[in-house]
């Protein structure tokens, strides 16, 4: 396995953990202010001419955004980019999307926004406890399988692929502790990636809304969250031996090696596939299958399919698969 940990440190703005940026697609992602003031300072307000992204820019940003993240945002998702686009606009204190083409599509642009170009248009909605029969089938049925095969008393590795925010992991990272407790001398390695450098840092700290963690069981959340001494905030925060299990790790899913080194024994790429086209899903479902052990589980989410797809992947529950043959 990689060295995910590697991914991680220290950041004084946000009073904790936050992931280090990663080398993927540049060495230095961040813009500090007085670099996009040097690189591109506009004075002047959007005028009505740069309020709308013209059909050629929209074309060139469709185009970069699939090749870099696989993402087809087709022809009816312009106002959304727009949307999601003028947060870049205000950041850089660009005054249209044309001159922000024209900084992106530059050598520039290429080596220091196109992270955040990727961060702003990949949506990230995650609860914790979503699709709750796959952690029902996780218990009762893979952890089971693999305490029987599991003869040399390695740990079982499980991978949040697409973790958005983290509630998909610490709510792995809550199933398996409560496993443990059961099973003496049961290890295990949470593995958690996303593209989203955003999201990541979010998802590192760990502090969530009293509304967000309302689907944990209330036994649950007083056993795992923190609440904030400040009692006019409604905030808690993931305890620490929790966010200590959970390694975090920048991924583009059109990366030709994920960079797995030891193999999972359970995939969850939940309601992440939907956002591809179809030889897309394809090409990173055979990628996620090649980083599964034999016999192990991948979890989708309900509404994807994999129907009429050649893949190392055999039906076993709704939207749950196992993986065969080498």
């Amino acid at each position: 396995m990689a060295n995910w940990r590697q991914h991680a440190r220290k950041s004084p703005s946000r009073g904790g953990n936050a992931l280090a940026r990663s080398n993927f697609f540049c060495n230095n992602c961040e813009l500090t202010q007085g670099e996009s003031g040097r690189l591109l300072r506009f004075a002047q307000p959007m005028t009505a001419h740069g309020e709308y992204i013209s059909s050629r820019d929209y074309k060139r940003l469709c185009q970069l955004i699939y090749q870099q993240a696989g993402i087809n945002l087709g022809t009816e998702r312009k106002t959304m980019l727009e949307v999601r686009i003028k947060r870049r606009l205000r950041a850089l204190d660009i005054p249209s999307y044309s001159h922000y083409c024209d900084y992106l599509f530059g050598h520039q642009g290429m080596k220091e926004e196109l992270i955040h170009l990727i961060d702003v248009v990949t949506t990230n909605k995650t609860d914790f406890f979503r699709e709750a029969g796959h952690f029902d089938y996780l218990v009762q049925n893979a952890l089971p399988e693999f305490m029987e095969r599991n003869t040399n008393g390695r740990p079982f590795v499980i991978w949040s692929a697409g973790c958005s925010t983290g509630e998909e992991p610490y709510t792995m990272a809550i199933v398996l502790n409560e496993f443990a407790q059961t099973r003496p001398g049961f290890r295990f390695r949470i593995l958690a990636s996303d593209i989203s450098n955003t999201v990541l840092d979010d998802a590192v700290v760990g502090v969530y809304s009293e509304a967000e963690i309302q689907p944990v069981a209330s036994h649950l959340r007083r056993k795992y969250f923190m609440r904030s001494r400040d009692k006019s905030r409604s905030k808690v925060r993931v305890v620490p031996e929790l966010r200590r299990q959970v390694e975090f790790r920048r991924l583009n899913f059109m990366d030709a090696d994920y960079r797995m080194q030891e193999k999972a024994d359970a995939v969850f790429c939940r309601n992440v596939i939907i956002y591809f086209d179809r030889p897309t899903q394809e090409r990173i479902l055979q990628k996620l299958s090649d980083c599964l052990v034999v016999g192990g589980h991948m979890f989708v989410g309900h509404a994807e399919t994999l129907h009429d797809m050649t893949l190392p992947l055999s039906p076993l529950a709704p939207s749950v698969y196992r993986r065969i043959h080498g």
